[in-house]
């Protein structure tokens, strides 16, 4: 059984929008809210070159990232064709208005995963 743990109203998403959930470790989490009120939760992370998802352009049931215009699926956060790759999902559990993600899930999953820095590449010395 899950142990949610709450992370805002759904007010608190705009539509066709997004929020950003910090984590002790690991990349944040990004929150979405379609036009429907559907709700889903992806790492913030495209799994092309690591734009941030949070910040790309919500319709339907997916959201077009920032820094390629990839078209990621909400539901699964996969890239859809002729794009391939995902990026981790995380659960959501929505009651009274309040958005929760799983506790677990966000404590263990895709820890690995590195944040894109922008910026020059560092130089050799």
């Amino acid at each position: 059984m899950s142990e949610w743990k709450k992370i805002c109203l759904l007010t608190d998403i705009p539509v066709l929008g997004a929020r950003r959930v910090a984590r002790p470790q690991g990349i944040d989490v990004a929150v979405f809210r379609n036009d429907q009120d559907g709700v889903f939760a992806l790492l913030d992370r495209c799994p092309h070159k690591g734009g941030p998802l949070s910040q790309g352009i919500v319709f339907g049931t997916s959201v077009a990232c920032p820094l390629h215009n990839w078209t990621i699926g909400l539901a699964d956060g996969c890239a859809r064709a002729p794009d391939e790759g995902c990026t981790q999902k995380f659960s959501v559990h929505v009651e009274g208005g309040v958005v929760h993600l799983d506790a677990a899930e966000l404590a263990t999953l895709a820890l690995d995963q590195q944040a894109v820095v922008a910026g020059p590449a560092p130089h050799s010395a």
